[in-house]
């Protein structure tokens, strides 16, 4: 799928497995654009909640979708998601309300649907851009965005860590009901892909997490 000097590495797990911070240290390592899928949906939600949507509401979903452009910005490695031209503020996409709802919006086969395409299309951004390759984090990276990447792992950590994680980040939202609504929902449930390495995040450092992952990259790199 990839021309041999371009690398794409997927990063799957649940809500503060440590997807963010490796994925980063992954990309400064290697010279890989950074994507990070959970901003995307969840600026998607902050801008559907603005247009006062209701995520039960699968008509008005998609007539809201349709009046909807994306396009992409990069911020030092990381590439951000304009929604109508604008990035939607950090502040926004992390509090209370996108929190409550984004898992909901997620759910919806349209959504997914929607962002299928724009997320695929960050590897054409990274290539122009003159990235190594991209590295990308989500829940169905390594399943549905890209299953051929050249490398695909699944983080995971016990649900009591996670949250702690979580509270001293200053998020507001539930592991556990993230957990379950991300796990349980039927179009691209947050699993571990067959043949993804999983890593299991809880009592390693992270720099033992990016040195786990880095290693087989490096050893493909050198092959």
């Amino acid at each position: 799928m990839n021309p041999k000097n371009f690398l794409i590495v997927a990063i799957d797990g649940g809500a503060a497995s440590g997807k963010s911070s490796t994925s980063r240290a992954l990309s400064a390592r290697f010279n890989l654009l950074h994507v990070d899928t959970g901003s995307f949906y969840r600026a998607l939600t902050a801008e559907l909640l603005r247009a006062g949507v209701s995520p039960a509401d699968q008509v008005a979903v998609e007539a809201a979708l349709g009046r909807i452009t994306l396009g992409t910005r990069l911020e030092g490695r990381s590439a951000l998601m304009e929604v109508g031209g604008r990035v939607v503020p950090e502040a926004e996409i992390r509090g209370r309300e996108v929190n409550a709802h984004v898992s909901h919006f997620a759910a919806v086969p349209a959504v997914r649907a929607f962002l299928l395409a724009y997320q695929r299309g960050q590897a054409g951004f990274a290539r122009d851009r003159g990235f190594r390759g991209l590295v990308m984090e989500g829940r169905d990276i390594g399943s549905v965005i890209f299953p051929q990447a050249d490398h695909r792992f699944f983080l995971h950590a016990d649900p009591e860590e996670r949250a702690r994680r979580r509270a001293r980040e200053g998020g507001q939202d539930s592991i556990a009901e993230r957990d379950r609504l991300d796990s349980s929902r039927q179009a691209a449930p947050l699993a571990c892909p067959p043949g993804a390495v999983a890593v299991d995040t809880t009592f390693n450092t992270l720099d033992e997490v990016v040195e786990t992952i880095a290693r087989p990259i490096t050893a493909a790199l050198s092959a």
